[in-house]
C-alpha cells in the first residue's frame, strides 16, 4: 500500500533562525532527504491551532468576520485559534470557542487535523464539530490584539459561501467540507 502510517524522514544538517515572532519562527535548513539528496528548505515554525465547525440543531453555523493581514481585509471563518502551552487541542478548541464567540460547547467531536502547506511550514490545525445552543452563552474574552464578529448562518448559506469563495480559509473548507463527507 502507498499511503502508510510510517513514512521515512529526513536528516536536518544544520538549521538557522532568522526571525521569532509571537506565533512562529523562520528557519532555514539544510537537510538530507530520505531519497538521499542534500537541500536548502526555510521553514516557518507554528503554533498550533484549533478550528471549529460550531452548529446548532437546526443548522446554524456560527461564523467569524475578522480582520487577516494575509489579505488586509476582513475573513469569513469558523472560530479559530492557537493552541496554548501545556493545552490539550480538545481544551484549546473549548477556551477559543468561549472566547471568540461566547458560545459554549455542548459536546465537542474531533474531526480531524490539517496542515496549510508542509512545503514551508509545520502549522497543524485540529478541527473539531461542536453542537452549541444559542441561549446557552456567556461574555466574549477576546485577546488583546482581537476583535471577532459572530454570527449564526444557515448551513446551506455557508455552504454556497465555501463554493463561490467568500470562505477559503484552508481550516475552514477543511471543517466544512469533512462534516458534509463524513459526519452529515
Amino acid at each position: 500500500m502507498f499511503i502508510q502510517s510510517d513514512t521515512a524522514k529526513g536528516k536536518i544538517l544544520s538549521s538557522t533562525t532568522s526571525y521569532t515572532g509571537h506565533i512562529f519562527k523562520v528557519t532555514s535548513n539544510q537537510v538530507q532527504t530520505p531519497d538521499g539528496l542534500t537541500v536548502q528548505r526555510d521553514l516557518i515554525e507554528h503554533a498550533p491551532a484549533v478550528a471549529l465547525l460550531a452548529i446548532t440543531d437546526d443548522d446554524q453555523v456560527l461564523v467569524n468576520r475578522e480582520y487577516r493581514i494575509g489579505i488586509n481585509a476582513e475573513a469569513y471563518a469558523l472560530p479559530a485559534g492557537l493552541i496554548n502551552a501545556g493545552e490539550t487541542p480538545l481544551q484549546a478548541a473549548k477556551r477559543e470557542l468561549e472566547e471568540e464567540t461566547g458560545y459554549l460547547a455542548q459536546s465537542l467531536t474531533p474531526l480531524c487535523a490539517v496542515r496549510s502547506s508542509e512545503g514551508m511550514t509545520d502549522e497543524v490545525v485540529h478541527l473539531f464539530l461542536a453542537s452549541v445552543d444559542r441561549d446557552k452563552h456567556v461574555a466574549k474574552h477576546f485577546d488583546q490584539d482581537e476583535f471577532v464578529t459572530s454570527k449564526f448562518v444557515p448551513l446551506n448559506e455557508v455552504l454556497e459561501a465555501v463554493k463561490n469563495g467568500r470562505i477559503a480559509s484552508a481550516q475552514s473548507v477543511s471543517a466544512i467540507s469533512y462534516y458534509m463527507a463524513f459526519v452529515r
